[in-house]
């Protein structure tokens, strides 16, 4: 076998990036965005699709030129240099995909439990979320045609089992009609309607966007598996618009047939589990043990593709001296550190939290790196403009109204985003200070 057979494939290389895509964005946050953005919610989704096709024309002008194991990292280390801003940021964007890793942890433990009614228990969501955490960390460790081959493998039954789902709640509904699909948006204004579900208003389908984005951000990891991608300069622009675009159709059917399903305050009251829940009206308990199935199969392949692709990134923060490196266990130290951090993340923080954190670290980072590209890299890369500086605006538009939304909805969580923050920023400078004093 050859080198460049060991290496990824582009069929690998989307199945990886729609693997951590499609894990627990859709499966956790459509309950999530219809509670503040109301009966638009599967607008919103379709929104923010075209907002992180946007974002991605920095990532991809980038990561076609200079295709490595830390992508991200090694673009904003370029654009400010190694200092504390790049260093910073790095971190931000390591630290979101963590967080990202435990939103894949608890949904699966939260629609593994459903048919069981114990998709609350504080006990045993987390246990199962750091089980899975476990597991895939081992699976990781055996090597890249695993995770490629599986990755492929759980690509192809999530998307097809998912769209067949979908296509069928929303054929089911109109035959069940008589030719007119249900709308979520006809039935919120009776008992249980009010609030923030039916009228959301303006700034919550704003700040919805910002939560959506967060089903999309997996584009990021293709990145940082370019030095293992086969003909990087080629595929791995093509890897990262492909598997947004497959998310995108897919989401659009998903969200099309749970708003044909379910009212919103029903989706809101089934926030973590709306999937399972919008496919009980048509297909009763074989269609919820159905969606059960492949939410389980959806979240335990995004989690192993996820560690692939992060731990990867902090190997490549540790060679640039901006990540901790320990004496012992070296080789294996990336896929350790990171899996014992979603660890942390999954036992302290609910669903809900773990989106919000995400939100805010993912967008800060995302504004770094485009005006990164905008000021120093743009003609080393021959990125464009204007979708720069519209992702800028957009970047600082959504946040914006997230942040509203937020003090309003949970300050605490908001406090815990600015302390981790500051504490990133604060733990590179001191990185910066140590390495100008030797």
């Amino acid at each position: 076998m050859t080198r460049d057979d060991q290496r990824i494939s582009l069929i690998g290389s989307v199945s990886l990036g729609t693997g951590v895509m499609i894990g627990a964005g859709i499966f956790a946050l459509v309950g999530q965005v219809a509670e503040i953005s109301g009966a638009v919610f599967p607008w919103v989704f379709l929104a923010a699709a075209v907002f992180v096709g946007l974002s991605s024309h920095a990532y991809a002008r980038y990561s076609a030129v200079n295709p490595t194991s830390g992508g991200i990292a090694m673009l904003l280390r370029a654009a400010y240099g190694n200092g504390v801003v790049a260093g910073a940021f790095s971190l931000f964007m390591y630290v979101s995909m963590v967080v990202a890793e435990s939103l894949i942890a608890r949904t699966f433990g939260t629609y593994l439990l459903q048919p069981f009614g114990l998709q609350d228990s504080v006990i045993l969501v987390p246990l199962l979320g750091v089980l899975l955490i476990a597991a895939t960390a081992i699976a990781n460790i055996v090597g890249n045609r695993f995770v490629e081959r599986s990755a492929t493998a759980t690509a192809v039954i999530k998307i097809v089992g998912i769209a067949t789902l979908a296509i069928a709640g929303i054929i089911g509904t109109v035959v069940a009609s008589g030719g007119g699909a249900s709308s979520s948006g006809e039935t919120t204004g009776g008992e249980g309607g009010g609030g923030a579900t039916s009228d959301a208003g303006l700034l919550g389908i704003v700040a919805g966007v910002a939560l959506c984005v967060l089903a999309y951000k997996g584009f990021t990891t293709i990145t940082n598996h370019g030095a293992e991608l086969r003909d990087p300069k080629k595929n791995l622009p093509r890897s990262i618009v492909l598997a947004i675009a497959i998310c995108a159709g897919l989401y659009a059917l998903i969200t099309v047939a749970v708003a044909a399903n379910l009212t919103v305050p029903e989706i809101v009251e089934a926030r973590d589990f709306a999937l399972a829940r919008a496919a009980d009206p048509l297909f009763g308990q074989a269609g919820v043990a159905l969606t059960v199935g492949i939410a389980v199969i959806a979240t335990a392949s995004a989690l192993l593709a996820n560690l692939f692709s992060v731990s990867r990134l902090f190997a490549m923060l540790q060679d640039m001296g901006q990540a901790p490196r320990g004496s012992r266990w070296k080789e294996q130290q990336p896929l350790l550190i990171t899996a014992g951090l979603a660890i942390v993340v999954t036992v302290l923080f609910d669903l809900g939290q773990i989106a919000s954190l995400g939100v805010f670290l993912y967008l800060t980072m995302d504004i770094a790196v485009q005006w990164g590209v905008l000021r120093r890299l743009r003609g080393d890369t021959g990125a464009h403009a204007w979708p720069l500086v519209a992702t800028i605006v957009f970047d600082g538009i959504i946040l914006g109204a997230f942040t509203i939304v937020t003090i309003g909805r949970d300050p605490l969580t908001l406090l815990v985003a600015s302390v981790i923050g500051a504490v990133l920023f604060l733990s590179q400078w001191l990185v910066v200070r140590h390495a100008r004093a030797e």
